[in-house]
């Protein structure tokens, strides 16, 4: 029943069920990152061989676009562990939701890693290195590729911040914000 209760004069909303503000958000979390997932990792095992960088960069970038819209009421469309914590880290994130929202963001994207192999056939499942990024030729590219990924992971956050942050001016374009930041740095990294 939705009540509303009286204080001081002031009509109060009543609280949402302990479903609504613990269960819900985890699941959406957890069905956010499959499909993010599964849809970025159909994108990069594509059999054409010559896709390049756009093709994941906007399979990504549309995926997680959509997830946010579609999703991002009823968790904030984190669907990635260092959202997550920034969220935290403004307080538009609880600390008792931290970690399980990590684990269903983890859980997710195995599940949605393990449908992209489900739905590949095993030939090209193999040739495209299981999804996986294999790139790094050498060790002496490793804090090349470190410090691409932390500047890029950077620039995500920045428009997840400012853009998307609980409490702060919130954008109605911020799903469209954060999924063009996800292609930015697919095109770029």
């Amino acid at each position: 029943p939705l009540e509303v209760l009286e204080l001081e004069g002031k009509a109060q909303p009543p609280r949402p069920h302990w479903y609504q503000r613990h269960v819900q958000p985890c699941l959406a979390e957890l069905l956010g990152s499959a499909l993010f997932i599964f849809i970025g990792c159909l994108a990069v095992l594509d059999d054409s061989g010559a896709t390049g960088r756009l093709q994941p960069a906007l399979a990504h970038g549309l995926a997680l676009g959509v997830t946010v819209t579609v999703l991002g009421d009823i968790s904030g469309g984190h669907f990635n562990p260092a959202v997550s914590l920034a969220a935290w880290l403004l307080g538009g994130l609880h600390l008792t939701m931290l970690i399980p929202y990590w684990l269903c963001q983890l859980c997710g994207g195995m599940i949605g890693a393990g449908l992209a192999k489900a739905v590949t056939p095993s030939e090209r499942f193999g040739n495209a290195s299981g999804g996986a990024f294999d790139g790094i030729a050498a060790d002496e590219q490793v804090p090349a590729v470190l410090g691409a990924e932390i500047a890029l992971s950077s620039f995500l956050l920045l428009v997840v911040c400012v853009g998307a942050a609980p409490g702060r001016a919130r954008s109605p374009l911020a799903p469209l914000s954060v999924g063009l930041a996800v292609t930015a740095a697919g095109l770029a990294g």
